[in-house]
């Protein structure tokens, strides 16, 4: 079987498949959401435009391990995960075409917080540019750490709660909630360990003009945390699903 044909099946087949699934829902788009509406009617001094980067990075980090677990686990689950291991097509290509349509998923559905914003606030000012290149590196990001987490899970419930423990930590984290500056000094280190971090910097800057660090130091920081969670992932699959 030829791999490009392998891949563009799997990943049209996840597209409908899973999309609109109820983690993904629920997750990446019902929960961002909500918790912007909480937030506008609940502080005085609350502004959509501020809040705008938290929700879209909100969005983007659930939409896309939703996605991921979602896929994974259901047709582990059902076994038919087994059966595309055993067709005639490269491993790595029947990975890559998963990990692609979680990439693609949180991708798009940065673009349901901006239409929700658009209701309330002008948009005019914005760096799109930046906005798209930081989804698109926080979308990857979150892909490949929620496959990183979900390879052990055998059923989706195991999935989500697998990934809670990540997005939950790295939320509070990243500065999405708390500036980073307003941590305690002692976990402003873990902050900066953190992937997330970089790319909801590059948007706070893009969208508000409140970053506290070039794009030009975020890009490589999150390159190489993407380079280092997919050698992780790697041996991860080798040593779980293959071996």
């Amino acid at each position: 079987m030829n791999n490009g044909i392998a891949f563009w099946n799997i990943f049209k087949k996840d597209i409908k498949t899973y999309y609109l699934k109820g983690p993904n829902v629920n997750w990446g788009i019902i929960f961002p959401i909500s918790w912007a509406l909480m937030q506008l009617f609940s502080r005085a001094d609350a502004s959509m435009i501020d809040l705008l980067p938290g929700l879209i990075t909100m969005s983007v980090l659930f939409g896309s391990t939703s996605m991921l677990a979602a896929s994974i686990t259901f047709e582990r689950s059902s076994r038919t995960f087994e059966r595309l291991m055993l067709a005639p097509m490269g491993f790595s290509t029947m990975i890559l075409a998963k990990i692609t349509g979680a990439i693609v998923f949180g991708f798009i559905i940065a673009t349901v917080p901006v239409v929700f914003a658009s209701f309330f606030v002008s948009l005019s000012g914005i760096n799109w540019g930046m906005v798209l290149l930081a989804a698109l590196l926080i979308s990857v990001t979150s892909t490949l750490l929620g496959l990183l987490v979900t390879i052990p899970a055998q059923v989706v419930h195991d999935a989500m709660a697998y990934t809670n423990m990540i997005r939950f930590p790295m939320m509070f984290l990243c500065g999405l909630f708390i500036p980073l500056s307003n941590l305690p000094v002692f976990v402003q280190p873990l902050s900066y360990a953190l992937p997330l971090t970089y790319g909801m910097d590059m948007l706070n800057g893009a969208i508000s003009g409140t970053n506290i660090m070039s794009p030009l130091l975020c890009v490589p920081i999150i390159l190489a945390f993407v380079t280092l969670i997919f050698t992780l992932c790697r041996r991860s699959i080798s040593h779980k699903w293959i071996f």
